[in-house]
């Protein structure tokens, strides 16, 4: 199928900034520690791309970390624990945030080719605005700079895997049908946002949460072991039903021409 891409939207931390999301890993691993229960990285990884509060809420609502809370407060845990939990995390994001905003390798120059064609880069996140407001400040300072963003504090706080930043985008951006819109994500939630808005979705695999490696952990590693772990990547991406999946945004714009 032919067709003209108007806008890309992106999401922000594991797919333009934070090379492999450890912003809100390390916030999420600190907050439960605090609280008595000790989450495995897979734990943490699962829901990301969430609005914040609602990946906390998932991630209580998951069999072995219930089983750890009850084992620890002898009760299930509720909305006051999610509340109280929030609270510290938001409190630990805000702080370390400034620190995880450099563009990922080769978005900078992906963007330049995308406005060079006349698309405009749109964006949604798992962030609130009051979050965006240190990230977007320090991505700009470091060269990067969309079009629009929208956290889920403009939607009414239905974030992922709601479909509806992806709308507010189109709608300020301008963009004439969904038809023509390509969502990058590198999380499964912002894969299922974009299929629920009806738009091209597609995974980009370095750098990536669903990857969950620092630069130097990926580039320690051997070329068979990278290929093992892209494939696994790749997999768990199309599974969760994207359109295609990139390695790296330097393959953004050749994929762009591919569907023309």
């Amino acid at each position: 199928m032919s067709r003209k891409i108007e806008a890309v939207i992106f999401d922000w931390a594991g797919t333009t900034v934070d090379y492999g999301c450890f912003a809100p890993v390390q916030a999420f691993t600190e907050v439960f520690k605090e609280f008595g229960v000790t989450p495995t990285m897979e734990e943490v990884r699962k829901p990301m791309g969430m609005l914040k509060i609602d990946h906390i809420r998932t991630m209580l609502g998951m069999e072995r970390i219930q089983k750890c809370w009850q084992e620890v407060y002898n009760r299930p845990s509720n909305e006051e624990d999610v509340q109280k939990m929030y609270a510290v995390y938001e409190s630990k994001l805000l702080s370390v945030l400034d620190q995880y905003a450099d563009p990922k390798p080769h978005v900078l120059e992906a963007i330049k080719e995308l406005r060079e064609k006349g698309i405009k880069i749109g964006s949604t996140t798992g962030y609130t605005d009051k979050m965006m407001a240190i990230v977007t400040k320090c991505a700009e300072e470091n060269g990067y700079k969309p079009d629009a963003w929208f956290s889920p504090d403009s939607v009414g706080l239905k974030g992922r895997p709601y479909p509806y930043m992806v709308f507010k985008n189109m709608q300020e951006l301008e963009v004439s049908s969904v038809a023509n819109v390509l969502k990058v994500g590198d999380t499964i939630s912002d894969i299922k946002e974009g299929k629920n808005a009806g738009v091209l979705s597609i995974g980009v695999i370095e750098g990536s949460s669903e990857l969950g490696l620092s630069e130097e952990e990926y580039e320690a590693l051997s070329q068979e072991e990278k290929e093992s772990l892209c494939k696994k990547v790749r997999t768990s991406f199309l599974e969760a039903g994207a359109d295609d999946v990139i390695l790296n945004m330097s393959e953004l714009n050749d994929y762009i021409e591919k569907i023309k």
